[in-house]
């Protein structure tokens, strides 16, 4: 094993342990009443906001247990989950940028534009990383 494939074990492992929890967290009620609250009205129009929160935790247990898989194991599965987690990131930045521009409503929940923009930019460059 070369240095650089002990780099992406490292980081599928911490990506996994980022996205497993949280994706779990979006099952928990009081946590996901908060989600859905965040989701932009015009977003919910078609599809509940909690049918929309419980898709986005399966899309994050999912990303997360697949990023661990080998390639050994099945070739390309965690290159295919590390490729939908930064679509995902992708796909809720809409949520997080509705929650930022609410604050009051949102607490903590309402990170900034930039700072939260910049993280999740960092978190797909990780990811890619990890699976490249």
């Amino acid at each position: 094993m070369s240095a650089f494939d002990i780099v992406q074990l490292v980081l599928r492992i911490l990506v996994a342990l980022i996205f497993v929890p949280m994706g779990i967290n979006h099952f928990v009620p009081k946590s996901a009443r908060a989600m859905v609250a965040m989701i932009p009205p015009s977003l919910k129009t078609r599809v509940s906001g909690k049918t929309l929160v419980r898709f986005t935790g399966v899309c994050e247990i999912a990303g997360g247990v697949g990023i661990l898989i080998p390639a050994s194991l099945v070739p390309g599965l965690a290159f295919a989950a590390g490729i939908a987690l930064a679509v995902f990131l992708i796909a809720v930045f809409p949520a997080n940028n509705f929650a930022a521009q609410n604050p009051e409503r949102f607490g903590r929940a309402a990170i900034p534009f930039w700072p939260r923009f910049v993280a999740q930019v960092v978190l797909i460059a990780v990811i890619l990383v990890a699976v490249v």
